[in-house]
């Protein structure tokens, strides 16, 4: 087979941003699936703004999907890599295969699992009585859609992994256009409300997931989709799964973090502070997909070099992916603390909200940049196959500093709501700065050595 895309040639910088800006409009189009939804509840008649936070109270559900996503997508992919800079496609094939039946079981179980406990999910999430009926039917159809969010995502990181940036962007491309058209006709002009919501997104992730499958299976793909391959072999699954319980882990405690802020916002500051983290939450998920598309963007290059041993093209990837990170965190941090009342009134311009909202969104931000440096060290950690690494950072910051922050501070130091966003600037500080000095003191220093 011959060899194309190989990241061993040429300049690291370009091979990265090559592989990086499709990914970032990826990220960018991909956030709109969701942000495009809330902004449009936002603009519904009658109570929006309750709408609204139903809605967010469903993110902890679409993180845990998007968690199993990460769990065999970014675990096989990061193989896929590591396999094709050492010219074994075949069992790089298999990794793909592999991956993509665990997808589709893990799919079926979710959606089971979801329709049957939805009810107390919602309300343990934070939903009150106010809020429960609009959670209730968004997250009702989006969930008989999980197979289709899944495949889409889950697969589309061997779509990058093999070098097709510009694909896998069109991958999101196609679902996040799709999305934009259909809400207002679905929310707005058959007057479905959050159901017209769910509806488009779960169209939009059906198309995607058939592109997906078309590429993978077509001849212009490097590595494909074959039936031989689907056979689960448990020392395959076992290296899948280590690597991607990373990836996993930091969606589904994204997901146990979403449910400690809206059932502790619940008790002390209500529905209003628990509807402004999820325009807080919102805000983010937008503004930090520069960072987490280049640290993408990094993995299959620094992945490919690291088994073609080329050690000295790793680092300097690593390199480059800290320096530009630190750079295209600042923006975003500096337009927040600048502009706080901007951001907000993109989805909710009520006076109540603004003023409950700025100082909050100015706290909750605090630590931003930091995260440069947990994404910089991340990366590299899965890129290279550094599973145990990779699992304890994502556990580290969310599970070992923001789920107990954020469950202390508001009793013991009587902050009430504001210790909730307190957690999130201080976990960002601590976090960041340990994932990132032990990647510098091992895998940096292993590659020297090498």
């Amino acid at each position: 087979m011959a060899v194309k895309n190989d990241f061993s040639q040429g300049s690291v910088v370009r091979n990265i941003l090559g592989m990086a800006i499709p990914m970032i409009l990826a990220q960018f189009v991909n956030v709109l699936y969701s942000i495009v939804d809330r902004i449009y509840i936002s603009r519904m008649p009658g109570d929006a703004f309750w709408a609204l936070t139903g809605v967010g109270i469903c993110l902890p559900i679409i993180a845990m999907v998007m968690a199993f996503a990460n769990l065999f997508g970014m675990g096989g992919a990061p193989l896929c890599s590591i396999e094709r800079g050492r010219g074994n496609y075949d069992e790089a094939e298999k990794i793909m295969g592999n991956s993509f039946i665990m997808l589709l079981i893990s799919g079926i179980i979710l959606t089971i699992v979801g329709l049957l406990l939805k009810k107390p999910m919602l309300y343990m999430f934070g939903a009150s009585d106010q809020t429960f009926p609009y959670a209730d039917e968004y997250v009702t159809i989006y969930l008989l859609g999980t197979i289709f969010v899944l495949i889409s995502l889950g697969m589309n990181h061997f779509i990058n992994a093999q070098g097709f940036g510009k694909i896998g962007m069109l991958t999101v491309a196609l679902g996040a256009v799709t999305n934009i058209i259909l809400d207002p006709i679905f929310i707005f002009l058959l007057d479905l409300g959050v159901r017209g919501a769910a509806l488009a997104t779960i169209i939009s992730q059906f198309l995607s997931a058939l592109w997906v499958i078309q590429f993978l299976t077509g001849k212009k793909a490097i590595l494909t989709l074959k039936r031989r391959c689907f056979h689960l072999e448990l020392h395959r699954v076992r290296l899948i799964l280590g690597l991607g319980v990373s990836g996993f882990v930091m969606q589904f405690t994204n997901s146990l973090v979403a449910i400690a802020f809206n059932a502790t916002l619940q008790q002390f500051g209500g529905d209003l502070y628990v509807g402004i983290m999820i325009v807080l939450n919102s805000i983010r998920e937008f503004l930090a997909l520069p960072v987490m598309g280049l640290g993408n963007g990094a993995q299959p290059v620094m992945g490919f070099n690291y088994g073609a041993r080329e050690y000295a093209r790793v680092k300097s990837c690593i390199k480059f992916t800290t320096l530009a990170s630190l750079l295209i965190t600042i923006i975003p941090w500096l337009l927040l603390e600048s502009f706080p009342g901007f951001f907000i009134a993109v989805f909710n311009n009520d006076p109540q909200v603004l003023q409950a909202g700025i100082p909050m969104l100015r706290l909750f931000y605090a630590g931003f940049i930091f995260m440069a440096f947990q994404h910089a060290g991340q990366s590299t950690f899965v890129a290279l196959g550094r599973s145990k690494h990779a699992i304890f950072f994502s556990t580290f910051r969310k599970v070992m500093l923001v789920l107990p922050l954020t469950l202390l501070l508001p009793r013991l130091c009587g902050l009430g709501s504001t210790g909730v966003f307190l957690a999130e600037p201080i976990s960002e500080v601590i976090g960041g700065t340990a994932c990132f000095v032990t990647m510098i003191l091992t895998v940096w220093r292993e590659l020297k050595e090498e």
